[in-house]
Order: C-alpha cells, then structure tokens, then sequence
C-alpha cells in the first residue's frame, strides 16, 4: 500500500494529512478553508487518491500558513508514499478545461524540485484566497515532494474556474506520474539508476 501519514506542527499551524496513492477518489478535509478543502477534493478526486486533511492554522492572522503548511505536508506524504519511486511512470501531464478557462500542468517524480507557474488572475482574491497563494501552493508541494512542477493558466475569464482546472490538473498529472509501470517492474526510472 502506497500511502503516508504527515504530521507538520509549527507555531503556525497544525496539520494531520494522510495520502493514499491507491485510492479511489476520497477526500475529507477541515482546513478552515473552504476554498482550499474545493481545490483539495479535486486533487484528490482527479488523481484518484485518498486524501484526509485536518488542520489548525493560524486563521487570525492570514491563510497564507495554513496553505503553505497544507502544501508541504501533501508533498511530503507524496514523497514518503513514492518511497523509493521504483517501477513509477514518473512524469506525467494533463490539459484540463473548466468552462471558458484551460490549464495545463506537467510533473516529474524524478527527485529534484523545481516549479514554475504561469497565472494571471482577473481579481486578487478567489474563494476568499489571496490568488498569490496559488502559485505558492505549487511551489511549496513541488519543494516538499522533490517534484517538477510546471502550472500554467492557458487563459479563463472567472477565477474560480481558472483555479479549478488548475488543480484538477494537478490531480490528473499526479495520477499519470504515480503509476506504477507493469513493464518496468522494479527499476528506479532513470538512467541514473536512482533518482535523486
């Protein structure tokens, strides 16, 4: 069983994650977010994952923690559950459409994070989310997971429907690049023989 359970506590924040990798599309989260919990399930759902968030963050002040600490610890259970990362496609990318708006997001597993974002936004909040937080939330998973992340907004008109097909995509990206390969078996996919 693929699967990994995160505890991240800081003086910010305080986040119990589980990842599933061989799931079926569950998500159950208390971020204190709803807008974030939205963008989670859809991860979650798209990636056919099972993901479990409880957080408590420091809300008072500002999501920004509560999204970045959110990030890391998924990244981190994404990389725990990988372990060794034998037999995996290892990349893996997706086009989503969510009505008028269209993103597109690659991965690679291959042990080196690295992220780049392309978005434009049409207001600075979405969901009740500084849309900064976003593209932050891309970086710090792809930090955590020792993952390539590339996150580009083709173009949408609504902010909402911008922010979903980004996350579903990351979702569906995820799915493809977590496979596990009947071909390659147990070799580490790289021509490094590890991936580092």
């Amino acid at each position: 069983m693929r699967s990994a359970t995160i505890h991240r506590q800081t003086a910010e924040t305080d986040v119990h994650l589980t990842l599933n990798l061989e799931g079926t599309g569950q998500y159950q989260g208390e971020t204190g977010l709803g807008f974030l919990d939205h963008m989670l399930a859809h991860v979650a759902v798209h990636g056919l994952f099972d993901l479990s968030v409880r957080v408590r963050g420091d809300l008072h002040v500002d999501p920004h923690h509560t999204v970045e600490d959110v990030a890391l610890a998924l990244g981190q259970a994404l990389d725990q559950a990988l372990g060794d990362r034998a037999g995996i496609v290892r990349i893996g990318a997706a086009h989503v459409p969510m009505d008028e708006a269209l993103a597109f997001v690659a991965v690679d597993l291959s042990g080196r994070p690295y992220a780049v974002t392309e978005m434009s936004w049409a207001g600075p909040h979405v969901g009740g989310l500084p849309v900064t937080l976003i593209p932050h939330f891309f970086e710090s998973f792809a930090a955590a997971a020792r993952a390539n992340v590339h996150a580009r907004l083709l173009y949408g008109r609504d902010d909402h429907h911008r922010a979903e097909a980004l996350f579903k995509a990351l979702g569906r990206a995820l799915d493809a690049a977590t496979r596990l390969d009947p071909r390659r078996g147990a070799a580490i996919p790289s021509t490094k023989g590890r991936l580092v």
